[in-house]
């Protein structure tokens, strides 16, 4: 149980967003609040300066959907994982932090890779690759792959960093294709370390 005593009826809360894992703001919240947040699924805060509760979103419509909620080991403080529908500061930045940060793109472009094909996106190329099998996406991973290594030989950066896209990205889809997720590979390799 979370403890609101310490505080003086407030904890702070942390919001991450669920998928890049990059921290969106920090906000306070009381019981009532907490309690609004898990029955309606959308973070809501105890406003310090408005003396009462506000839905995040409640005007700009930018709400959190709440994926996670876990307590610090002080049972003081909050993290909320959430799925932003868009942008999260006030001043029109991405995150009260800043800007969108690129750290966790993969598991953002990830996400969207696998709902282009779990939707069967109409024009898709994700979409297309997918539904012509294992086998023609294990080849266009090899294709990239021996592309990189060319553009390594050389000394156009451009190049060599746009085939390490291709790469990757097609990777993304031969995990998809394997039923398999980024995390699993990112175990193995914590794993070795």
């Amino acid at each position: 149980m979370i403890n609101f005593e310490k505080g003086n009826g407030l904890v702070p809360v942390i919001i991450q967003d669920e998928t890049t894992l990059q921290v969106l703001m920090l906000g306070f919240m009381n019981e009532e609040a907490l309690k609004l947040t898990e029955e309606t699924g959308k973070v809501h805060f105890f406003s310090r300066t408005k003396d009462r509760i506000w839905l995040k979103g409640e005007s700009s419509e930018n709400y959190l959907y709440v994926k996670s909620i876990e307590k610090d080991c002080d049972d003081d403080t909050l993290l909320i994982k959430v799925k932003p529908t868009n942008v999260v500061c006030h001043t029109g930045n991405f995150s009260c932090f800043g800007e969108k940060d690129t750290k966790g793109f993969l598991y953002e472009l990830e996400a969207i890779i696998n709902q282009r094909i779990d939707e069967n996106v109409e024009g898709s190329y994700t979409s297309k690759l997918y539904q012509r099998g294992i086998n023609k996406v294990a080849q266009k991973v090899g294709e990239e792959a021996v592309e990189l290594v060319i553009e390594a030989k050389d000394d156009n950066d451009d190049l060599f960093k746009n085939e390490a896209a291709d790469l990757l990205y097609h990777f993304l889809i031969l995990l998809k294709a394997k039923n398999f997720k980024l995390q699993d590979i990112e175990e193995v390799l914590r794993g070795r370390h």
